[in-house]
């Protein structure tokens, strides 16, 4: 096996190529998307009523400049895999209002895991005990792709992410690239590479704390800071504002001994010498001192302890706490973001963990995006923006189609048709042996069960329900029941599933990982495995809403209800099996229980979901229960003739989303 060393220039190579691929692809008719789940104006519930005034700027596909207030720029929050996000920032999306982000980003910083052994298990908290979920079979696989040759396979991953991001930073553009001790040399290796070693600006050195307790047991130095790597995409027009640090006591009763008669404390400074040779001394007013200039050495930020129980007697747990394990200070990166960028800024960050960079970013008027793998991720990040006062709307968004960027990147098969039959011989299915049998059309032997197998690079929505159905009625004769596979699925399938008759049609989600699954473990190992699940969808009711007039002129009060909510099967959640018990428990007794967030849009279009009213189980403004939703809302808002629809989605604990729409006169 390669040392290091060895293989840094086999890293690099694969690298460049996979570069140039992705470049090549962003340019054409190909190109990865970004799909709008949601368009968020944060307005978090706290008093069980909101007056729906859409405060800020409209989103990118509404032409009506009523109630508009934008330059045109849109923060972002994307879930998915950072290196398709890149894609599409880099192409651009006319249909979200998305530009080229080619050379605009001023400043992006990155904290890229690095953990070959880390637990990426998210804790749940559940009204009868917590759960641990395990990351999603996507989520285990690209942690798996990332560790399967150690720090190789690390610096693989790292390599072409960490071009395109060279690729979206603007001319007077910096990275800070945050690292620990095991890969930091590694790394910047990479980085000199990529953005040039004349390039490289700074190596910080946190350090974030001092040894004690347990921490400082053992006959091993204690580790107490991490580095944080700097690069310019120019080092000479690098966008730089120095940044100052406070006196120390010692420092002011050492150096400001002085106090004049206001009792402004101050220091004698020799200004020059006079025509006569004579001192002239003036005077530095503490007040009016900036303080030390920052060094690379940063001692004076402390890290963040995920989990308050870490904190101990008259101890309190940190304000900023948001239970996410990687967890950094708002105070480090506040410090990064005035540094290297000005108000107006673009920040990025494409780990995004907990959110802190966006947080600080929205609080210092610095423009955002944001992405994250995780669920659980982007879902901490969506709350943790709403409750920011006075934070600006966002988008946020899924990348377009995983399946179709599979399929279409992948080499295993050439036609949809030859994905269709494997997918069909893992469910159980044949394909049926007669001249002109369609490919995606088979049948389970000796029942009168009907598949039918959708394409990745299409959505099953209502129409392809409705063709499966007519082709149970007329193929060879008509059969019981048709069962549809489906990878990606219109945000109201949720209703269209309901009013089915069951025995007559079912719907099923083929996993979404599938094909990372055959090109490792190949057809014959899964269906041996018999470990393919094919999971129904889960879906959202809420009762009818109720409109009624308000107390105002044009104004009318909408009553929405949430009333059940049917979550997948426990089976094809990445629980263990006590674990599962206690989720089938609250889904029998408080299904309304798994909710961890819902929205309201009063006013749905049918493309755009506009976000006026939020609320989600940390939310205690309101019920003061930390693990339960409120189940009602009471919007204020403006009439309109003739019928609106009224759009609620909900995300539940695991990251599910649902969609349900109710058309009210």
């Amino acid at each position: 096996m390669k040392s290091l060393i060895e293989a840094l220039p086999d890293v690099v190579k694969q690298g460049r190529r996979e570069v140039e691929q992705i470049l090549a692809r962003a340019q054409s008719d190909n190109k990865m998307m970004l799909q709008t789940n949601e368009y968020v104006l944060p307005a978090r519930d706290e008093s069980g009523l909101f007056r729906g005034t859409i405060r800020a700027c409209c989103p990118p596909d509404d032409t009506s400049a009523e109630h508009c207030e934008t330059d045109g720029w849109f923060n972002r929050l994307i879930h998915g895999d950072n290196l398709f996000a890149m894609q599409a920032l880099l192409a651009g999306d006319p249909a979200t209002g998305l530009p080229s982000m080619r050379g605009k980003i001023d400043l992006i910083y990155i904290d890229p895991p690095f953990d070959s052994k880390a637990d990426y298990r998210t804790k749940i908290n559940l009204p009868n005990g917590d759960v641990e979920q395990k990351p999603t079979v996507l989520e285990q696989f690209a942690y798996s792709d990332t560790w399967s040759d150690g720090t190789i396979s690390y610096l693989k991953m790292l390599y072409p992410r960490l071009a395109l991001m060279k690729e979206l930073l603007s001319d007077q553009g910096s990275i800070y690239v945050h690292i620990g001790v095991q890969a930091n040399n590694y790394v910047r290796c990479i980085l000199d590479d990529v953005f040039g070693k004349n390039n490289f600006v700074d190596e910080i050195v946190w350090a974030y704390g001092s040894p004690s307790g347990g921490r400082a047991a053992g006959s091993k130095f204690v580790k107490i800071q991490e580095y944080i790597l700097h690069y310019a995409k120019n080092y000479n027009s690098r966008l730089e504002n120095k940044v100052y640090l406070p006196y120390s006591d010692k420092y002011v009763n050492d150096w400001f001994k002085y106090t004049d008669e206001t009792g402004r404390r101050y220091q004698r400074r020799m200004r020059g010498r006079d025509a006569n040779g004579e001192i002239i001394w003036e005077k530095q007013y503490l007040d009016e001192s900036k303080g030390v200039p920052c060094s690379t050495v940063w001692t004076d930020i402390q890290q963040i302890y995920a989990d308050p129980r870490a904190f101990k007697g008259n101890q309190k747990a940190h304000s900023e706490i948001t239970n996410y394990d990687t967890q950094k200070p708002e105070k480090l990166l506040a410090r990064i973001i005035e540094h290297s960028s000005n108000e107006n800024s673009i920040v990025a960050d494409f780990f995004g963990g907990s959110g802190t960079t966006a947080a600080v970013a929205e609080k210092l008027g610095r423009r955002w995006i944001t992405s994250d793998l995780g669920k659980p991720s982007c879902m901490i990040m969506r709350k943790r923006m709403i409750d920011i006062p006075e934070c600006k709307p966002f988008l946020y968004h899924s990348i377009g189609d995983y399946s179709r960027e599979a399929f279409l990147s992948d080499k295993q098969f050439r036609r949809v048709s030859d994905l269709a039959r494997v997918v069909m011989g893992l469910y159980g299915a044949l394909p049926f042996d007669v001249a002109d049998a369609p490919a995606n059309l088979g049948h389970i032997r000796g029942t009168s069960t009907l598949v039918y197998v959708d394409s990745p690079n299409k959505v099953t929505n209502s129409n392809t329900i409705k063709k499966a159905l007519e082709l149970r009625e007329s193929y060879m004769g008509g059969w019981n029941k048709v069962i549809v596979l489906g990878w990606n699925f219109a945000f109201d399938i949720g209703a269209t599933i309901q009013g089915m008759n069951k025995s007559e049609c079912e719907v099923l989600v083929i996993p979404p990982d599938l094909l990372d699954m055959l090109r490792k473990k190949g057809y014959a190992d899964l269906v041996n495995s018999g470990k393919i699940t094919f999971s129904s969808l889960q879906y959202l009711t809420i009762k009818r809403p109720l409109v009624v007039p308000a107390n105002e002129d044009g104004k009318v009060k909408i009553t929405v209800a949430l009333d059940n909510y049917v979550l997948l099967s426990p089976d094809s959640l990445p629980l263990d099996d006590k674990a599962k018990t206690k989720v089938q428990q609250v889904m029998a007794e408080r299904p309304l229980d798994l909710i961890e967030y819902w929205s309201i849009d009063p006013d749905y279009d049918g493309q755009t979901f506009r976000s006026v009213w939020q609320d989600y189980r940390e939310n205690t403004a309101n019920d003061g229960d930390a693990l339960r939703v409120v189940t009602s809302a009471e919007i204020i808002t403006s009439a309109r003739p003739g019928k609106r629809k009224i759009c609620v989605k909900a995300v539940d604990v695991f990251g599910f989303e649902s969609m349900v729409v109710e058309e009210v006169a």
